[in-house]
């Protein structure tokens, strides 16, 4: 079985998601690098060119090739969640586990937020579409962790490992 980390920009999904992969021997595939390897252009850049939909149909078919694997950790974009597709195919092929930070930790973590490619942020601000995406979030996990903001990435990462063996023994 899969894990997929699911949560805002500047969770932490890539960062625990690395860590967590090294910590059980399992891949770990980040799917906002995908994109950027199919397109040849950075999140931003594509956005910039094509719009949102571009990018959340980018990442709903980077996702949906993801097929016959198993022992990896999945980290896809926070605009995952947008895609019914996507996540319904994430839901197929692994665990999901929402990395529930709080809004100033998110904003701590993104100070160039227009600059990081998070669809949205065109229309709206930084704290609508957090509001908008808890809602996802919540909708499509089977776990959730709650962080505080500050807390040590292994200690969370030993978090996802123990509600993730505690659902598959």
């Amino acid at each position: 079985m899969n894990i997929t980390l699911i949560g805002m920009a500047g969770a932490g999904k890539s960062t625990i998601g690395r860590v967590l992969a090294k910590r059980l021997g399992y891949t770990f595939i980040d799917v906002d690098h995908l994109i950027t390897e199919n397109t040849g252009m950075s999140l931003q850049a594509l956005i910039d060119k094509e719009g949102d939909s571009a990018l959340i149909r980018f990442e709903e078919e980077a996702i949906l090739r993801l097929e016959q694997m198993n022992g990896c950790i999945i980290s896809p974009g926070g605009s995952v969640v947008y895609s019914e597709k996507a996540m319904g195919h994430l839901k197929e092929i692994s665990k999901i586990i929402f990395l529930d930070a709080p809004f100033r930790s998110i904003v701590r973590r993104l100070p160039n937020a227009r600059k990081r490619g998070i669809v949205g942020l065109r229309d709206r601000s930084l704290k609508e579409l957090f509001e908008e995406r808890m809602v996802l979030y919540r909708k499509y996990a089977d776990f959730s962790i709650k962080l505080k903001g500050r807390e040590n990435i292994q200690e969370i990462a030993e978090r996802v490992v123990e509600l993730y063996f505690k659902e598959n023994t």
